[in-house]
């Protein structure tokens, strides 16, 4: 199962760590580190991080005060922060690191142009993909696996804080049991939340492996990648490799 390009989505509230806000620098310190043995391992990678450690568009307009259209837009800019920030964190980590936007932010990051991303990944640099996918009423679930499809990569993975899909929330019910393995349709008829309806529907239209894991194992994704499946959980079409 070893991947050769493969796209990340890790959540706005991972980077939160413990303060349950903002952004942790040793919790970025962690993820580009992480990055950083993919891309040793000769692995094209690109980055599609959430905004809830600092806005969600929902919250925001759950009372009617902002509207929903700019709430997201919020949440787009508040990935964009996350995006500036894990930009900066693999070059620390000796990577060499782009961001695209789907808002054009020139001052920022490059605009998403396909061609250049796909370029970027060619030549061994970490791309990273802010905003969404610039419009309204879309998770960055969906904007993830757009990215994914678009780029041409052969998986999508979602790094979280548990070690795959369970059939009920595993911090709220001891008794849950963890799926290793599940196809789009039963993700989809059963409401099991990996990502968002509608980033689920389109991976399967493009047959594109959803894999779920844990964030805190350290070299899990690594070993994901290359074919070690025990800490994980894989959404595909029945009987796909």
């Amino acid at each position: 199962m070893a991947k050769k390009r493969v796209l990340v989505k890790f959540s706005g509230e991972a980077l939160a760590g413990e303060a349950g806000h903002g952004i942790d620098t040793q919790i970025l310190n962690y993820i580009s580190q992480e990055i950083k043995s993919l891309v040793d391992a000769d692995i094209e990678v690109g980055i599609v991080i959430g905004g809830g450690n600092i806005i969600r568009g929902v919250t925001a307009a759950k009372d009617g005060i902002i509207k929903r259209t700019s709430a997201d837009y919020m949440g787009m800019l508040a990935t964009v922060i996350n995006a500036v920030a894990m930009q900066e964190a693999c070059e620390h980590a000796g990577l060499d690191a782009r961001l695209q936007t789907a808002i054009k932010m020139e001052q920022i990051a490059e605009p998403y142009i396909n061609r250049r991303a796909v370029r970027h990944l060619e030549k061994g640099r970490v791309v990273i993909f802010g905003a969404g996918t610039g419009n309204p009423f879309f998770t960055t679930d969906t904007a993830a696996t757009l990215r994914a499809i678009e780029i041409g990569a052969e998986v999508i993975i979602k790094a979280t804080k548990v070690d795959g899909v369970y059939d009920r929330d595993p911090v709220k019910f001891s008794d849950a049991v963890k799926l290793p393995e599940i196809t789009y349709e039963e993700a989809l008829s059963e409401h099991i939340k990996v990502m968002d309806d509608t980033s689920i529907a389109l991976a399967k239209d493009n047959n594109l492996p959803i894999i779920v894991c844990d964030m805190n194992k350290k070299g899990n994704i690594l070993e994901i990648i290359n074919g070690n499946l025990e800490n994980c959980s894989i959404v595909k079409n029945k009987g796909k490799k």
